[in-house]
């Protein structure tokens, strides 16, 4: 029984992989062709449109992966809780998406730099707001990630096909929100037919104190996702104001490219290992884990770091070969990421301390600031300095949430 549930989370793994990475690859093959037909100037309005939808998307997800997914593994055997938890997020969505929408709309009516491309802000977000009704956390916390996954590739190869037929020239820049919309449009039909038809779970009424709970209940995962956000997000704006010319900001964005490239390797371990941790507490897996990938995270990080000009040089070309430099800097930051995503929500949340995975990203939010004020206010706000304080925060986050499990298992031993 033992040895199928971890099948079941190994088969979770894999497809977590699947869906993650076929972003990177469909973006590989696109991007270069949609540079070449829009040009410069046009590809930049819509990396502009691109960029807002970010921050659209964190609001409208609102942490709803984490806590509905949780919400999901409790009462994946109850149907009927299943379609009020399913019902109240989509509700809280629909919501949030026009509170979202009124946001946009005003930026495009009142800002000229939006109100230039109304049409292309309007489209993004059309596309941004269907996505986002996937109802991704449900098939996360039944484990079930198969069906989800399918649909999800799905949808970007019919992107990736339309863009080399139906994109000819800059003058249909508007197709590529447009078919991201159809994508997730025909996502969205092909996922809920599956819900109702082979989970058995569907639309039901809920009541507005059952939705103001799901909305609290999930605020604070929103919180720890916009701390998180802001303070790996914000540090390539900080490099962008102290080096507005040259070739800085390159250098640290390329190595912060490979840096979260990395990390996000270890997410899906961490997505698909949550919902299975909460339904079975099964805490030796996590050492197993941990005790098989770390020696080959910490020897290929150091192989990295050692080659670290080379590697950059030959991804990037000799004139970033200086971004190793940052590059090796940020390895910490890498070695740390598995059992500091692991230590999150998998072994917290089981444990009734999932309230600690937020305060703990919080903190270093604010530990983070606190560490670029001080530098600055020593003149010591350069870009090996950010480096070396990214990979601080991010292992202060992991020595938090290790001291948090250790002084529960100790509370544990002393009450028995």
């Amino acid at each position: 029984m033992k040895d199928h549930k971890q099948g079941v989370l190994f088969k979770n793994t894999i497809m977590l992989y699947i869906l993650t990475f076929s972003n990177y690859f469909f973006s590989f093959i696109t991007v270069p062709y949609q540079t070449r037909v829009l040009g410069t100037v046009m590809y930049g309005e819509i990396g502009f449109a691109q960029a807002m939808t970010v921050y659209i998307q964190l609001v409208l997800d609102f942490g709803f992966i984490l806590s509905s997914t949780e919400d999901v593994a409790r009462h994946r055997d109850n149907p009927k809780e299943l379609s009020r938890i399913m019902s109240s997020v989509t509700v809280c969505k629909l919501l949030l998406g026009l509170l979202s929408y009124a946001v946009v709309t005003g930026l495009c009516l009142t800002v000229d730099r939006f109100r230039e491309n109304m049409l292309l802000h309007q489209l993004f977000f059309l596309s941004t707001f269907l996505n986002c009704l996937l109802p991704d956390f449900l098939y996360r916390g039944m484990e079930k990630m198969s069906a989800i996954t399918y649909r999800a590739v799905g949808m970007k190869l019919f992107f990736t096909a339309a863009i080399f037929v139906l994109l000819k020239d800059k003058e249909q820049c508007y197709l590529i929100p447009l078919l991201n919309s159809l994508g997730a449009l025909g996502a969205c039909v092909w996922t809920y037919y599956d819900v109702y038809r082979h989970l058995n779970v569907k639309f039901v009424k809920v009541h507005g104190d059952y939705i103001w709970k799901t909305l609290r209940r999930s605020s604070s995962y929103f919180v720890s996702r916009i701390a998180s956000t802001v303070y790996s997000a914000t540090n390539t704006m900080i490099v962008g104001f102290l080096y507005p010319t040259g070739s800085a900001l390159g250098h640290y964005t390329s190595a912060e490219k490979l840096m979260t490239t990395a990390r996000s390797a270890f997410s899906p371990i961490a997505d698909s290992l949550y919902p299975y941790m909460v339904k079975n507490k099964d805490y030796r897996l996590v050492k197993r884990i941990l005790a098989i990938l770390m020696p080959i995270i910490v020897v290929g990080c150091t192989v990295v770091a050692v080659f670290a000009e080379e590697f950059c040089g030959f991804l990037f070309g000799q004139e970033f070969a200086s971004s190793g430099e940052l590059l090796r800097l940020l390895m910490p930051a890498v070695v740390v990421a598995l059992p500091c995503y692991i230590f999150g929500f998998p072994m917290l949340s089981p444990m009734g301390l999932g309230k600690f995975a937020n305060l703990s990203v919080v903190i270093a939010a604010f530990w983070h600031a606190g560490v670029m004020l001080v530098l600055y206010a020593c003149h010591a706000l350069t870009v090996r300095n950010i480096c070396i304080a990214t990979s601080v925060t991010e292992t202060l986050v992991l020595v938090m949430r290790v001291s948090v499990v250790l002084l529960h298992k100790r509370k544990c031993r002393k009450e028995q």
